[in-house]
This record gives structure tokens, sequence and C-alpha cells, in this order.
């Protein structure tokens, strides 16, 4: 979701990829039918493993890990700018049809909140080290 979200809001000022620790081989149904919900192109994603972009120049990696569940998150030896949005994973829910759409729908309000703040700040002319600390804060924002 958070790859559809800054292809979109992002018209083109960010390139966007998204990956996992354990790719399952399929992009989750429930992420497909939330994106449609709210309009989004649902198609042309494929799940990948975070090492299809180790050779990938990056200029910023966000990871959206859930350290709470105990998810792996990846580790970048490359000058990229880091910060950590961490999200639960709706795709691991438990529960009724109603329930994982609700799951859905709140991780993708905090994606959308989260990326249309960083697409607010001033990319191109902040330090690396002020980015940091940006991105770092708007991975606390919830909606």
């Amino acid at each position: 979701m958070g790859e559809a979200l800054f292809t979109e809001l992002g018209k083109g000022r960010i390139k966007a990829f998204s990956a996992g620790s354990h790719p399952i081989g399929r992009i989750n149904q429930g992420a497909l039918a939330t994106l449609a919900r709210h309009g989004l192109p649902a198609e042309g994603y494929q799940s990948q493993s975070w090492e299809d972009f180790q050779d990938q120049n990056m200029d910023f990696v966000i990871t959206v890990c859930d350290n709470a569940n105990g998810e792996t998150c990846p580790v970048y030896l490359s000058d990229a700018v880091r910060a950590h949005w961490g999200v639960s994973d709706p795709g691991h829910l438990e529960g009724t049809e109603d329930e994982k759409i609700a799951a859905f729908e709140q991780t993708f309000a905090t994606l959308k909140l989260r990326v249309e703040k960083m697409l607010a700040l001033p990319l191109e002319t902040l330090s690396a080290e002020q980015l940091t600390v940006e991105l770092n804060a708007i991975g606390q924002l919830t909606v």
C-alpha cells in the first residue's frame, strides 16, 4: 500500500519499491481490495524480497516492519536516509471480514498520512540528518 501511495501522491517525484523479509509470492488480496476502495491502481505490484534491491541505489529506505510483532527489518549499509514507520501488517490478522477490512483501512490511513507529510517536506533541500529526524518523527504519526 505504501508503494501505491508514494506512486499516486508523489506524481513522479519519488519512485517507490516495496519488499519484505519473507515474500509470499503474491500480493495480499486485502491490500489490493483496499487500494481499489480508494481508487488506486491495484495491479502491477509484485511480491519481492528486500534482497532483490541490495544493489539498487536508494535515496530513502523506510521500513514498515512491526517490531512489536517480531517482524524482521532490513539492514541497508548504503548512504540512503533511513527511517522506521512501523505499522501492523493487517494481512496477518485473524478475525471477521469486517475486522480485517477495518485493519487494512487503519494501516492505509496511517500510511497515507505519513506519505503526505513526507511529500510536504522540502526533500531536495534538507540535509540527510534533517531528513532522518523529520522522517522518524513522521513515523510516529497515527490516525
